[in-house]
Order: C-alpha cells, then structure tokens, then sequence
C-alpha cells in the first residue's frame, strides 16, 4: 500500500524509562537519605520493547492488554509526547490525542477559556475556534458551567470537554486513552457515536479501553499488548477472544 495511504507506521520502536530501584516510602526517610549522603540508584525500565506495525488511512485500532503493559507510552510516542529510545515512527496527519484527563487545560481557567487554549494547542487559530466554539460546548452539555474554573469540574465534566474540543476540531488522527470511562452513559452513548460518524468519513482512530464489548464494536484492527511487547496484532475478534480466554 502506498506511503499517503499510512496513517501510523512504527519500526523496531523502544521506549525506556528510568526508575529508582528503591524508592524512600516517606518525605521522612527520604530527608534523612538526602542528609546522609545516600544516592538513589537508578535502573532502567523497557516501556515497549521492539514495536512493528502499520494503521492505514480510516481505519481504527483498539490497544488491549493489562495495567503496565505499555498501552498508555504507545499512545504518547504516537502523539509524540514522548520521544522513543529507538525505532522509527511515521505519522501522516494531524492528531488530536485524549491520553491524560485534563491535559492542554488550565484548571484556572474557565470552561470557555479552556477551549481557546487546548484548541490553540492543537493547531487551530482563534477565528477557527470562535467558529466551532458553540458546537463544542452545546456537545460538551456542560451549559453554564462553561463559564466556570476547571477547579470546580468533575473529572466526567472534564472529560467531556476534552471529547467535546478534540473531537469538533475534526483532526486526521483522533486518540482516545480511556477518557470515556469517567462518564455517563447518556454522555458515552454520543461519544460512540460520534466516533462510529468519524469511522464513516475515513479519520484513523486508536482507542485504549478495558471494555472489550467497545473494542468488538468500534475497532477495525486490535493490537494486544503484553509486558511492553506486541503479544498478537490484526482482526478484531479473533485477538480479543483470544486475550478473554487467558484473562
């Protein structure tokens, strides 16, 4: 398949994190081991290890797997929050990631401020905004709340703003960390939606969920994650009974 055609392609990619081996348990002890000279030793920490594989244009992938498999890194080496150890990353579009709840927001902002800021964030000018700013919050539902502080939002009011802007700023590539799993299921049925219209018009998605009744239903292609390593890759079903069968 041709090169345009690739919305993600990742060779023999890496990431590692360092650690400390032993981590003080209290601000006490660590105080004490600061004044006593003692040194943090540190270790390295191979978040994914050796990564191949391809997503083409308008197709959607769930990432499964347990707690540290390495799920959330992938995500963030693809939006290039983080830069890998090794390995090449391709990306062909612009991407609107929904990895961290509440980042690219200001808590001290309002609601309203903060689609100014996270929309700048992914590349959109104010006029672009001021254009798309009522669909954002009339999908968001979050009504007068819009003009209050972050600090007074619920993590489910937050994640619907997030949703709301990433999702209204119509990028090429859309990707979704478990964001949906904080709110209600009146909210999440749009979200699905919305998601299911984005498969229509050909934007690549990748989603990361637990719930492996929304991979089935939304993802084209699965990739199964295990200890930082690709365990299997490829249709849907087939990949997420498998992993249902050993967990």
């Amino acid at each position: 398949m041709p090169m345009k055609d690739i919305s993600i392609k990742l060779n023999d990619v890496s990431v590692v994190y360092r650690r400390a081996r032993e981590k003080p348990a209290t601000l006490q002890e660590f105080i004490i081991h600061l004044i006593k000279g003692r040194k943090v030793v540190y270790e390295d920490f191979e978040a994914l290890k050796g990564l191949t594989f391809e997503l083409y244009k308008g197709e959607t992938l769930g990432i499964i797997g347990h707690n540290g498999a390495g799920k959330s890194t992938l995500l963030k080496i693809i939006a290039r929050v983080i830069k890998p150890a090794k390995g090449d990353i391709f990306v062909n579009g612009a991407i609107a990631p929904l990895i961290e709840l509440g980042t690219g927001f200001d808590p001290e902002l309002t609601g309203a401020e903060n689609i100014y800021l996270n929309a700048s964030l992914l590349g959109f000018s104010k006029k672009e905004i001021d254009a798309k700013f009522k669909k954002i919050v009339d999908f968001s539902e979050l009504g007068e709340f819009i003009d209050s502080p972050l600090t007074s939002y619920s993590s489910g009011m937050i994640a619907r703003l997030g949703f709301s802007i990433a999702t209204e700023v119509d990028p090429d590539i859309l990707i979704i960390d478990e964001v949906l799993a904080v709110g209600d299921e009146h909210f999440k049925k749009k979200c699905d939606d919305r998601i299911k219209n984005f498969k229509k018009r050909g934007i690549t998605m990748l989603l990361v969920s637990h719930d492996m009744n929304e991979i089935k239903s939304l993802c084209d292609k699965a990739l199964w994650l295990h200890q930082g390593m690709l365990k299997m890759y490829g249709d849907t079903e087939n990949i997420v009974n498998k992993y249902q069968s050993v967990f």
